[in-house]
């Protein structure tokens, strides 16, 4: 009877809430429709000036120097900063905006990649109802409605109020960024019959939610097709699955197109610019200190000089505080710092085009699976830290990753440590509402506040939201500091490389450039319509084809010209390149480590470094994949134990391989001694390269490697720890050649004449 009364009372509460929220979701749309039509009409309207070139990185320092006063100064160039930028700039605002790194170089370059709804928050409503005890018949579909009308009521509390917003951005983003970014359909996998219906209700909500811009319908899979689409998918005890729609794009591209844009309408934008102090002057009618500017210095050459400002951004992320204390040293801290850690492993762990969602990990939080610029990509934890511009991975949250990767896959696919290409950490700046009585209590959103200086703060918040944030941002800046400004303009503003692209530019590209298929598509889902002008700065590559497009390395498509095109797009080190103009960094941090030299060597005679110059950028560049890319962490695999974890027969094998590369028993190799066995199976490898495969190896650093490092490279390759080393499989490759030869017969050689 209880259970009955319950569920009454559920049905009544949940029925009504259904009905309200479908009422006011079609309401909301409808006036979304009509704003969006005002915005489009504001758009073909829009007076800024449009620049077809962008100005040169001095010519932007030049102008901060030399303005006598901007409306707006923006601190901050990840995608918040970019955001507030552009849309200061499209209101007709003289406006400003300064990075003391590169533009997204922080949270904003680390993310998963989606562009959602916010599909964690969906997550929680469904588990404040996971049951695990099931009544047996004939309460069983009593209980199911309860379960969906009680998830239905959870998710109108959790999820309406929450993603609808982030859905009508999504939408946006997707529309005025279509080469940076698409819809990806992600897979939540069900190995409970039960939780079938109950997860499908949810879904089926932020469908909902997202009205006329959801894009693409979810749908329920049997146990045989969701197999099908995702053959790698643990079989056993699965009952099916739901597929469900959102955004994926390339954030740091995404981030560096919102501040290319502001630029070319006319912001002044320059990375390597940090704020050294605010400036402030005396209110003449209350004698009250405002905030009226910064001093800021170019990281670069260090010179400082003034920025006069009518209102002071402060769109800092993770450093949110650090930039209140020089507002005001006594303001109380609200940001809470927490680090995500991704990795990337090959693609062939995931399909090309499905994602796949784990809603209950063993610390209770989502992590995704997604395919990303064909690798895959995992993660992510959340961890409490500390705010550093070097967040680094840790083993634990790599290891963490790879072990619930583990529980969704198939275990015929043995998941690897050695298999992780790349790692990193990401801040996500959480915060606390300072006006809140609660100060302890995080918020889900974001907060703009206004100090009694007059500085704008804008913390919090999540990547899909950028542009709303900006919005509201500007709103509150210019009712408070009575600026004279026009509405927003950026719902539906295309953003660089937009205009002009289409899905089928890339064949364009093969036709009039004679550039590579791959070479093509990657050059025109990187820079849209700019794609052209990237491949005008392609070298010739002196072959039948490609005829333009030498690549920086093999496997990637990323060329020589592009490293030419990141120094207009304000590119000033190797490292900018490498993790923000392209993600090579971020995609394999070893290919990354060999395309260095090349990318150095044509900056610096771009950009006329000095030897010492050129030097110490790949030096700092070999550092920032080492420690922040996870390099460091890969490396370890190898050297973190001395134990060698072989059988008898195993370690017999391995020294009569190595002994067929080390004919004189000297008890270590050489690069001179694998060249020799190499060139006699017709195998043939520069010295250069010998040496960085080597070594990879060497552990000792002593330019050898002895037959105890080969037999621990052997042990952390059978232990799944190095899963590529390219020393044991060109060994492996040269022994089975050598034998497959065998002996030549005395008939065979002439008699031995």
């Amino acid at each position: 009877m209880a259970f009955r009364k319950a569920l009454k009372r559920t049905a009544v509460v949940g029925g009504g809430a259904v009905a309200a929220a479908f009422g006011l979701s079609q309401f909301i749309e409808y006036r979304k429709t009509q704003a969006r039509l005002a915005h489009v009409a504001a758009e073909a309207e829009l007076k800024v000036p449009f620049a077809d070139e962008l100005p040169t990185r001095q010519a932007q320092l030049a102008a901060l120097r030399n303005t006598e006063e901007f409306d707006v100064l923006v601190v901050g160039g990840g995608a918040t900063g970019a955001g507030c930028a552009l849309d200061a700039v499209t209101r007709n605002l003289k406006t400003a905006l300064v990075e003391r790194n590169d533009f997204s170089s922080g949270t904003s370059s680390r993310s998963t990649k989606l562009i959602h709804g916010g599909v964690r928050y969906l997550q929680k409503a469904i588990m404040q109802l996971d049951y695990e005890q099931v009544p047996p018949p004939p309460h069983l579909l009593l209980f199911l409605l309860h379960l969906l009308l009680s998830l239905i009521f959870n998710l109108l509390l959790y999820q309406y109020m929450m993603v609808k917003e982030a859905l009508h951005e999504r939408a946006n983003l997707l529309e005025i960024a279509p080469h940076l970014s698409a819809p990806l359909p992600i897979m939540l996998p069900v190995y409970k019959w039960w939780q079938l219906p109950y997860y499908w209700a949810g879904i089926k909500m932020y469908d909902l939610v997202a009205g006329i811009q959801c894009l693409k319908s979810s749908y329920v899979l049997s146990k045989t097709k969701a197999l099908e689409l995702f053959p790698m998918l643990k079989k056993d005890k699965l009952v099916g699955a739901i597929v469900y729609y959102d955004g994926q794009h390339n954030d740091a591209r995404m981030n560096l197109a919102i501040a290319l844009t502001a630029a070319r309408y006319g912001a002044v934008v320059a990375n390597y610019t940090e704020v050294v102090h605010l400036l402030k002057t005396k209110d003449q009618q209350t004698g009250a200190e405002k905030v009226c500017g910064a001093r800021c210095r170019d990281v670069i050459t260090g010179q400082e000089f003034d920025v006069k400002a009518k209102c002071v951004i402060n769109a800092t992320g993770p450093f949110t505080d650090a930039l209140r204390k020089m507002d005001n040293q006594k303001t109380q801290n609200i940001c809470q710092p927490s680090a995500g850690v991704h990795i990337v492993i090959p693609g062939y762990y995931s399909p090309d085009n499905m994602g796949l969602l784990d809603p209950a990990t063993s610390d209770g939080r989502v992590i995704f699976f997604l395919p990303w610029e064909k690798m895959t990509i995992a993660g992510t934890t959340d961890t409490p830290t500390n705010v550093t511009a070097h967040p680094i991975p840790g083993e634990d949250d790599i290891n963490f990753i790879l072990r619930e990767v583990r529980n969704y896959l198939s275990p015929d696919v043995e998941v690897r440590r050695g298999d992780v290409l790349a790692a990193w950490s990401g801040i996500r700046p959480l915060v606390t509402d300072p006006s809140s009585k609660d100060t302890q209590s995080i918020c889900r959103n974001h907060i703009v506040s206004i100090s009694d200086s007059g500085l704008v703060t804008i913390a919090g918040g999540k990547w899909t939201t950028y542009r709303s944030m900006a919005e509201e941002t500007l709103d509150a800046a210019v009712k408070a500091l009575g600026l004279s400004a026009e509405s927003c303009k950026t719902v539906g503003l295309m953003l660089e490389g937009a205009k002009g692209w289409t899905p089928t530019l890339y064949i364009r590209l093969v036709q009039d450039y004679g550039l590579e298929n791959e070479v093509a598509q990657h050059l025109a889902s990187t820079y849209g319509g700019k794609a052209f002008d990237v491949a005008k700065m392609a070298q010739v590559t002196g072959q039948r084809w490609p005829i333009v497009g030498k690549r920086l390395v093999s496997e990637f498509p990323y060329i020589e010209g592009e490293v030419l095109y990141a120094i207009k797009e304000y590119a000033c080190t190797a490292i900018d390149v490498i993790a923000r103009r392209t993600r090579l960094g971020f995609l394999n941090v070893q290919a990354a480590d060999e395309a260095l030299p090349r990318i150095v060597q044509i900056m610096g005679k771009e950009l006329d470094w000095s030897q010492e110059r050129m030097t110490a950028e790949l030096e700092a560049a070999k550092k920032f994949l080492y420690h922040e890319m996870g390099y460091r962490s890969r490396s370890e695999q190898l050297t973190k134990t001395s134990e060698i974890n072989l059988d008898y027969q195993e370690v017999i094998r391995y020294k009569k391989r190595f002994h067929k590369f080390d004919k004189e028993s000297k008890g270590f190799i050489t690069t001179v001694d694998v060249q020799q066995v190499l060139e006699s199976i017709n195998v043939h490898i520069d010295e250069n390269s010998l040496h960085e495969i080597l070594n990879e190896v060497d552990l000792n650093k002593n330019g050898q490697v002895e037959i105890d490092e080969f037999l621990q490279l052997m042990s952390a390759v059978k232990k799944g720890q190095v899963s590529d080393s390219r020393l044991a499989i060109l060994m492996k490759t040269a022994e089975e050649t050598l034998d497959k030869r065998g002996p030549v017969t005395v008939d065979r050689s002439g008699g031995g004449v």
